[in-house]
């Protein structure tokens, strides 16, 4: 494995590359912990203990309602399917719809019921019809093994609505994931979570409205969902879009102590997020790099690199240097090469940001040079290695 200094292998780039810079000012979160992430360039800007599992209260219900979607998508519930009440269901206290043991809701229904009006006994039914034993513990075994899957792996459920409970865990990284699977992968139910209002059946008149407060900000946001127990404090998934540039974002913080303090988080973390970065193409797919890896025995003596595409990249808004970047490569490169042969990868790493890795492929091919580029390839060896001994003269 060899690694090359950006300044020697990617000359060509730098015009582009002092886009970015210096970091961005962190944010000073005041949550017990807080992650935030910009998925339209994958890029994590925020993280604060994210991988702690915590007290998630009434945040874990956007697991229910992601294993909820996955059966409508399946075919294995309706949304005008009506579903029985039962008595367990309807003990639970904290946030409900009302609902009782005589009735028969619709399945659209609950689900707004769990969004807008963040319903316990709402996520319990829906538990009970879905659950692979008929019982809301079956149902939270299930969601656990399903988080898995999904790659979260600091998630654990005891219950379907996020009832106080030792086993009812999730980190705020795991949230984010799950936030942004409900936004990709059902994009046709996402539109609920922006509902400031559902009045069910009028029965609860003053618990009728969301509790999402950045909806009514006129900030871009549009979900998710917020959260709170005396354990686990004030905390919110919440999500938006920029309307100059269209990225989105998705956030999540938790432990706070007061609906205002959870609110303001919200409207600053947006504000940071949106204003503090900004995205970057620094690279078109296809555009050869100007400096070209060495190719030992071809028909050329070198090969040009290239992206398959565009490098988008998110970056802080102030800039003054390039980003610190490497080529690695598995050297040294042998003809023949094929076009779009896999020859490395481009490391950027932006002040404060993760670093992003993007594969290299070659621009052209280079075919086997014979005999003759045998000997020239030695001979460039030799004078690399004589270059690389001689002493250097005394200053």
């Amino acid at each position: 494995m060899q690694f090359r200094p950006l300044r020697a292998l990617l000359a060509g780039l730098t015009a582009a590359m002092t886009l970015a810079a210096m970091p961005a000012q962190a944010f000073d979160t005041k949550a017990r912990a807080a992650y935030v992430v910009d998925i339209t360039t994958d890029t994590a800007i925020l993280a604060k203990d994210a991988d702690t599992p915590l007290p998630p209260a009434s945040m874990s219900k956007l697991m229910t309602l992601y294993v909820t979607f996955e059966a409508i998508r399946d075919g294995r519930l309706r949304l005008d399917e009506e579903l029985p009440v039962s008595q367990h269901a309807m003990d639970y206290g904290g946030s409900t719809m009302f609902l009782d043991t005589t009735d028969r809701v619709k399945v659209s229904d609950l689900i707004q019921g769990i969004i807008v009006l963040s319903g316990n006994d709402a996520c319990a039914v829906l538990a009970e019809a879905l659950s692979p034993d008929g019982t809301e513990a079956g149902f939270a075994r299930y969601m656990t093994q399903r988080a898995q899957q999904m790659g979260m792996t600091n998630s654990t459920f005891a219950n379907s609505n996020g009832w106080p409970d030792p086993m009812q865990r999730m980190s705020m990284r795991d949230l984010a994931l799950l936030a942004t699977h409900i936004i990709e992968d059902f994009p046709e139910f996402y539109e609920y979570f922006a509902e400031r209002e559902f009045a069910f059946d009028g029965r609860a008149p003053d618990n009728v409205y969301n509790r999402n407060p950045l909806l009514s900000m006129g900030i871009g946001a549009d979900g998710l969902k917020t959260g709170h127990t005396q354990e686990a404090g004030y905390g919110l998934v919440g999500s938006a879009v920029d309307e100059l540039s269209g990225r989105r974002i998705v956030f999540v913080y938790s432990g706070l102590d007061s609906t205002q303090a959870r609110a303001e988080e919200g409207r600053s973390i947006v504000n940071w997020a949106f204003r503090q970065f900004k995205q970057s193409t620094l690279i078109e797919a296809g555009e050869v790099l100007e400096t070209r890896l060495p190719v030992h025995e071809g028909s050329l003596p070198d090969v040009g690199l290239t992206v398959t595409e565009d490098l988008t990249t998110l970056v802080p808004v102030l800039s003054a240097q390039g980003i610190p970047s490497e080529v690695v490569f598995n050297g040294p490169v042998k003809a023949p090469v094929a076009a779009g042969q896999e020859l490395g990868e481009l490391i950027l790493r932006p002040e404060g940001l993760p670093e992003k890795r993007v594969k290299l492929i070659a621009a052209e091919a280079v075919p086997h040079g014979g005999f003759k580029a045998r000997v020239q390839s030695a001979a460039r060896y030799l004078l690399r290695r004589m270059n690389e001994d001689a002493p250097e003269a005394a200053s």
